[in-house]
């Protein structure tokens, strides 16, 4: 299975993909991780995106697409991933879109996590509390959710209009929201 997993900062996102990857035995691909492996590891990519990243720059598509295009190849990904993180923009989608044609393949679902911003601006603030980031305020957390919104707005429309946008509440414990995804991806296979 090919999934994408899409949702708003503090929905949930990695935690559930930790456990629905773990479930069906595929690699969770982040593209978070990515970067910081390719940092880590110094690679021609990596040199590259860490030069965006100090700067707080958003990481160009090309070097992104790279990336991915790369973790995508490896051998541990021939029978499905979870992508979290990617892609962002129509540009990714179509390069995306590239990337699987080529082997064969295509995305099976798009899961989008929607949650009640009040509560996902709540669960923020108290981490950024916890992990001393004072930077992290509400009104900073309600633009990064506005730029979010209108970010990935077009994609969940073109996901919908092929047929692969299942949505589903990200509220609630944990365990109430995975059992909602798997019975989700289970009613759209």
């Amino acid at each position: 299975m090919r999934l994408i997993m899409m949702g708003p900062p503090g929905a949930g996102k990695g935690t559930q993909a930790d456990i629905v990857c773990a479930s069906m035995s595929v690699p969770h691909v982040s593209t978070g991780d990515i970067f910081r492996a390719n940092v880590t590891q110094g690679t021609a990519l990596g040199i590259e995106a860490k030069r965006y990243m100090e700067a707080g720059e958003y990481v160009p598509d090309g070097v992104t697409n790279a990336m991915v295009r790369d973790r995508l190849e490896h051998a541990d990904c021939a029978g499905g991933f979870l992508l979290d993180g990617y892609p962002r923009t129509i540009e990714q989608v179509s390069e995306l879109d590239s990337m699987l044609a080529a082997q064969g393949v295509g995305i099976d679902a798009v899961v989008e996590l929607t949650v009640d911003i009040d509560e996902v601006v709540k669960r923020l603030v108290n981490r950024a509390i916890e992990q001393g980031r004072a930077d992290d305020t509400e009104e900073v957390i309600r633009r990064r959710l506005e730029v979010f919104a209108k970010q990935t707005a077009p994609l969940t429309s073109l996901y919908a209009s092929r047929g692969l946008l299942i949505q589903v509440s990200g509220m609630g414990d944990i365990a109430e929201v995975t059992a909602r995804i798997e019975a989700a991806i289970s009613a759209s296979a």
